[in-house]
């Protein structure tokens, strides 16, 4: 059986195992949705954001991109933006980076010509890595130089859109928050939690993000929520 037909498998497997311990569930899923949390993740099939924070359909209002970029010239983006921030009313936006990247390790590389839309995509990422130039040379393996970026990048995503309109001018301006995902060990750094003043772009992480072991993500935002 290939891998389409065995998804339409396990989805009438999965809907008959909701519906056996919720009976109401996809009733209250079919009258609306109330997410209170925008994701910002990679398009990168290893990060899930429902799986790797054990979130329900209806919890998150996700858009997945490569390398998890925000730009203010993409209607794509910015359509998600504005609708999460202006109608459904989210409470915070998470950019979710996640080392190993592929597309901050692309932009390390000499560009591929077969790859022109990539190309055009991740050429805010290499221009910030020309920006940490030295930080990212002095680095000695090419996986600590793609994971310093991929961390790096998340803060650039996050004040960006702390700066957009949507987000500064809103009645009740979301938090935004930065994260990273770790593929080795299937948990989230906090790099930037969603004050305001916790995320200089292009700057070191945070204190409490270098620390080791570092707090969940869980732990964070109710933190951060709490204030």
């Amino acid at each position: 059986m290939n891998r389409p037909k065995r998804m339409l498998v396990e989805n009438v497997g999965w809907a008959a195992e909701v519906a056996a311990s919720d009976p109401d569930f996809f009733q209250t899923l079919a009258q609306g949705q109330s997410p209170t949390v925008l994701w910002l993740g990679c398009s990168d099939s290893r990060v899930p954001a429902e799986t790797i924070t054990h979130s329900k359909p209806g919890d998150l209002f996700v858009h997945r991109n490569i390398a998890n970029l925000f730009s203010s010239d993409d209607d794509n983006t910015m359509s998600v933006l504005e609708y999460a921030v202006n109608v459904l009313k989210v409470g915070d936006v998470i950019v979710c980076g996640h080392y190993g990247c592929g597309g901050v390790r692309a932009s390390l590389l000499p560009l591929s010509d077969a790859l022109p839309h990539v190309n055009r995509r991740i050429a805010p990422l290499c221009a910030l890595a020309r920006a940490h130039g030295d930080e990212l040379g002095a680095m000695r393996t090419m996986d600590s130089r793609i994971d310093r970026l991929a961390e790096l990048s998340v803060l650039e995503q996050v004040g960006a859109l702390r700066d957009t309109p949507i987000v500064r001018d809103a009645e009740r301006p979301p938090r935004v928050h930065g994260w990273i995902f770790g593929l080795h060990d299937g948990r989230i750094k906090v790099l930037s939690s969603g004050a305001p003043a916790d995320a200089d772009a292009g700057g070191e992480p945070t204190a409490a993000a270098k620390a080791a072991p570092a707090p969940s993500a869980a732990q964070r935002l109710i933190e951060t929520a709490g204030h």
